[in-house]
């Protein structure tokens, strides 16, 4: 699958918000997006007036950059958030924060989601007790994420888990640090998330 290569602290200016994509570093005064806050180019730094479908179409970029998945697999959380009961937006969220990378970064185990998805497909975890290798893999109240027996001499986990909580752990999964052990307690709902979106914004510019 094609992933974007180029220098992440880019998609933070961009985007005008960290997105914390690169780690501990995104924590400490040598992040991007610290010395240079604004748009990257030549013409970052001149103030544009931004049009309705440019607002709509920043929120769905920034969404799709912080989690880490493409166009085709985010419209397909959207069709499926759209079905859902609720509000389609929050939704949205909910399904991309039930991603297994995601709940293996928010547990501590890795220092950024792409970590994460790089240990989740190299076969370190486990869930309910068998190996599960699919980043996108949606997980459900009552599952239990654990790093398998032979992984948890990794230095990038151990390293990771010894600093999970400086990044802060949200309220619906709780870290078993000795057994190497996340439980989703429940779902997740939209104050669980802390990043600044407008996912009715993305809702308005599929509904198009």
């Amino acid at each position: 699958m094609a992933r974007y290569t180029g220098p992440v602290c880019k998609l933070c200016r961009r985007e005008g918000m960290k997105l914390y994509l690169k780690g501990e570093r995104c924590f400490k005064d040598k992040c991007g997006f610290e010395k240079k806050g604004y748009p990257p180019g030549q013409h970052g730094q001149v103030r544009k007036k931004i049009s309705d479908y440019g607002l709509q179409l920043r929120e769905k970029q920034k969404v799709k950059r912080i989690y880490g998945v493409l166009e085709k697999q985010f419209r397909r959380y959207f069709e499926r958030a759209s079905r859902m009961q609720g509000i389609t937006g929050e939704n949205l969220l909910q399904l991309l924060e039930r991603r297994l990378d995601n709940i293996v970064y928010r547990a501590g185990f890795a220092r950024s989601r792409k970590e994460a998805r790089q240990l989740v497909r190299h076969n370190h975890f486990m869930v309910n007790g068998k190996k599960v290798n699919i980043p996108s893999y949606l997980c459900k109240p009552g599952d239990f994420i654990e790093v398998r027996e032979k992984s948890r001499d990794i230095v990038a986990i151990k390293e990771s888990i010894d600093t999970a909580e400086g990044r802060g752990l949200p309220e619906w999964i709780s870290l078993d640090k000795a057994n190497f052990k996340a439980t989703v307690n429940r779902l997740p709902i939209r104050s669980d998330i802390n990043y600044e979106v407008q996912e009715h914004l993305i809702v308005e510019l599929y509904s198009k």
